[in-house]
This record gives C-alpha cells, sequence and structure tokens, in this order.
C-alpha cells in the first residue's frame, strides 16, 4: 500500500517574532536571577563580617553556591537556542539538564540546612536591627523573585526558568531559618521543645520541602532526557484536533516529547483521499491548528497513509421513517444510515436519524452536510444533484464525501443498487 512521509513546515509570519520574543524574556530573568544572587552574596559576606555570625557566613556560602547555579542557567538557556550541523534538532535539552543540576544543588543546600540544625549555632557577637533588616530585605527579595521565576516559567514553558524559581523558594526557607535565629540571639530568646529548638524543628520542616522540591525537578528533568511521552492532556488536545479534521478517517498513532520547553510531535494517520498534494495541504492544515492551540511546539511530523475502505457509510435524505426518499436534501426530515461490509456486500448497521437541523432558517445545506462530516460518511445518495448546491458541494469536496444522485425513490432500491454493484 501506497504510503507518505510529510514534514509540516508551514509557519505563521508572526511564529518567529513569539518565540524570539520568549526566548528574549527567559534570558532576561535568568539575568535577573544570577544578578540577585550575586547581590545577595555580597550583603551577606558584608553582614557576616561586622556581625561575626556563622550561621550568616553560612547562608553566603549557600548564595554563594546559587549564583554559580544561576550562571549555567544562564549559559544553558543561552545555548539551547543554537542548532548546528551536529545538533540539527537544537539543544533544548540542555535547559533540562540545568534542572537537574540546579536540584542537586537543591539537595546541597537542603544538606547544609539540616547540618546547621544539628550543629550549634555560635551566638552572633555583633548584631544590630538594621543588620535583621538587611536580612529582612534579603528574604523578601528571593521570595518574590522565586513566585516571579515560576509564573513567567510556566508561562513560557521555560524548565530551568521554573528550577530556577524554586530553588529560590528553597533558600527563603533556609535565609528564614538564619534571620529566626539572629533575632532569636538578639533578644536573647531560649527555647527549647522537646530537646528540640525552634531552629531545629524549622530545619526539619525545610529540609522536607527540599527534598520534595528537588526529586520533583530531578524526576521531571530526567524524564525528558529520557524521552518520556508528553503529558497526557497535551496528546489529548492534540488527538481533539486531528480528528477535527474531516478528512482524517484514523489516527494510527500519535506521540511526542519534550525538550526544554519546546514540543515534539509526530502521528500516523489515515486520509480520506490519494492525492499527495491534496494530503500535503490537510497535513499542513491540521500543524497550522496545533501550533494556535498548543504553545512552543518546535515541529510537528504528520505520516499518512490513504484511506483504506473495508467498510462503507452511505446516508440517504428520507421524507418519513418508511424509507420513502426525500427529494430535498437540507430539508429532509430524516436521514438514513448504512454501513456496507465490502467484503461480502451485507449490512452491518443501518439507523434512521432526525435531521437537527430542520429549523434552522438559513444554511440547512450546509449545516446538513457537516453533520453528515460529523457522522463519517463516505458516500451521500440524494434525489438532488448535490453538485449544483454550492454549499454542501463545498463541505463535501473538502471532507472527500463522495455525492451521487438516486435512481428510485425508495431506500431499499438505493440499498439493492449498492448490493449489486460489481466494483467496491
Amino acid at each position: 500500500m501506497k504510503k507518505a512521509y510529510i514534514e509540516a513546515t508551514s509557519e505563521k509570519p508572526h511564529r518567529h517574532f513569539i518565540e524570539a520574543d520568549g526566548a528574549k524574556q527567559v534570558l532576561l530573568v535568568a539575568l535577573y536571577a544570577f544578578v540577585l544572587n550575586i547581590g545577595l552574596s555580597v550583603l551577606k559576606v558584608i553582614i557576616a563580617f561586622f556581625s561575626g555570625s556563622l550561621a550568616v557566613a553560612a547562608s553566603a556560602v549557600d548564595s554563594t553556591i546559587d549564583s554559580v547555579a544561576s550562571l549555567a542557567v544562564l549559559c544553558g538557556l543561552k545555548l539551547s537556542t543554537r542548532k548546528t550541523r551536529t545538533f540539527p534538532y537544537g539543544l533544548y535539552k540542555i535547559e533540562n539538564l540545568i534542572s537537574v543540576i540546579v536540584s542537586l544543588f537543591i539537595f546541597m543546600a537542603g544538606y547544609e540546612i539540616f547540618r546547621r540544625a544539628l550543629t550549634p549555632v555560635a551566638k552572633p557577637t555583633h548584631i544590630t536591627p538594621w543588620i535583621i533588616g538587611w536580612l529582612l530585605v534579603g528574604v523578601l527579595f528571593t521570595l518574590l523573585f522565586g513566585q516571579y521565576a515560576i509564573t513567567v516559567g510556566k508561562r513560557m514553558r521555560s524548565p530551568a526558568l521554573i528550577a530556577e524559581g524554586r530553588h529560590r523558594q528553597a533558600d527563603v526557607f533556609s535565609s528564614f531559618i538564619v534571620l529566626l535565629a539572629v533575632i532569636l540571639d538578639y533578644f536573647d530568646v531560649k527555647i527549647d521543645f522537646w530537646g528540640l529548638t525552634i531552629d531545629q524543628i524549622a530545619a526539619g520542616l525545610v529540609v522536607l520541602f527540599i527534598g520534595y522540591a528537588g526529586w520533583e525537578l530531578l524526576s521531571d528533568g530526567m524524564r525528558v532526557l529520557l524521552d518520556a511521552s508528553l503529558a497526557p492532556e497535551i496528546l489529548g488536545k492534540v488527538q481533539k484536533i486531528i480528528e477535527s479534521e474531516p478528512m482524517v478517517t484514523e489516527i494510527l498513532w500519535l506521540t511526542g516529547r519534550n525538550a526544554g520547553r519546546f514540543c515534539f510531535l509526530e502521528a500516523d494517520v489515515r486520509l480520506r483521499t490519494l492525492e499527495l498534494k491534496k494530503a500535503e495541504k490537510i497535513s499542513l492544515k491540521i500543524e497550522q491548528e496545533i501550533r494556535q492551540q498548543v504553545p512552543l511546539i518546535e515541529r510537528v511530523l504528520i505520516h499518512y497513509q490513504p484511506y483504506a475502505r473495508t467498510y462503507l457509510n452511505i446516508a440517504v435524505p428520507l421524507a418519513d421513517t418508511t424509507g420513502k426518499v426525500s427529494t430535498h436534501f437540507g430539508d429532509a426530515p430524516y436521514f438514513a444510515f448504512i454501513v456496507f461490509r465490502l467484503a461480502d456486500k451485507s449490512i452491518v448497521r443501518q439507523e434512521i436519524m432526525a435531521n437537527p437541523h430542520t429549523e434552522i432558517p438559513k444554511a440547512k445545506g450546509i449545516r446538513v452536510a457537516e453533520w453528515m462530516v460529523e457522522q463519517k460518511v463516505d458516500i451521500v445518495v440524494a434525489k438532488e444533484n448535490l453538485h449544483n448546491k454550492k454549499g454542501p458541494s463545498y463541505v463535501f469536496a473538502d471532507a472527500g464525501v463522495e455525492c451521487k444522485v438516486a435512481d428510485g425513490d425508495d431506500l431499499s432500491i438505493i440499498i439493492d443498487g449498492f448490493r449489486s454493484e460489481g466494483q467496491r
């Protein structure tokens, strides 16, 4: 059987501008993260120097590690947009690789917090209100930026930015522990709860959060690196888009994968046509619909096979339920639907359905024709020559539905005619 492969490559003119703007925004947020981490590192080093606090010094080390991680994110995002002969599909997966690396940094931060909670913290020697104030400013900036990075990352579907945002949120808890310890030491407050200090209890909760966030990033990143399938909701949406195309009779398989924040899709479908040019036009139409409704699609590859008929679906307009053929198409009160098995010319299914569009004042023919297409009809047999009706003929031609003129006035005569045909 003839089989063809078509890669749908048509693109709307504004698509490049949208993706360019998206990549620019992602890079800008990554740059903000790097600058923020550098600023926090410098701030905490200065505070540690003047206060003599070991807790703040340890937090400064964490921020320095975060700066290195942010630099990796920035470099990775920059490299991920490049395509070369060696990497013709792009370096999008660098983002996912970075999210895995960032998850390891999160685990390191969790270990540092856990170790700090179990180690007696030396009392700060020179804690002043302005030191507490600057630490609080650092916590607030980290919290707000973390939420901002996650929001942008989800909108742009950037795993690296989401990882950056979650890392910042984990740092909020780490910084809060340091801030709380400094405040308690400033007021000389001693808290002991069943042998555990408030620092140790809070540290335990933070370590649990960090462990969960780190594992989520690690597992998501590894799924993409190992070419796991796209999320079911995305594939389901793409399936509905393909099935809405009248010329598609069957989806043989549909698969996809992520690479960074972009999606790669591949489908094998049966089309109601043997013409290569028409099949290419249909595949490009499907590709455009997918790009409009599903964000950040990098490539859509559609394989198509001509429709191999084993059954024949026939629709006939009826004047009544007794089988009398109607002289009108759009105004027919009923339609008969007959399914023939071509191998032995037997009737597999036969039913009569009421026309749902009889009350529509205008464009009945078009609405009924569209209804026929939804029922996956192969042939419409009517007393009228539907080729002379522009609306229905256009709908049927676009969907590959054949129109024939009825030879008799009764449904049984039409059925006998199909049974006696030598072909099909």
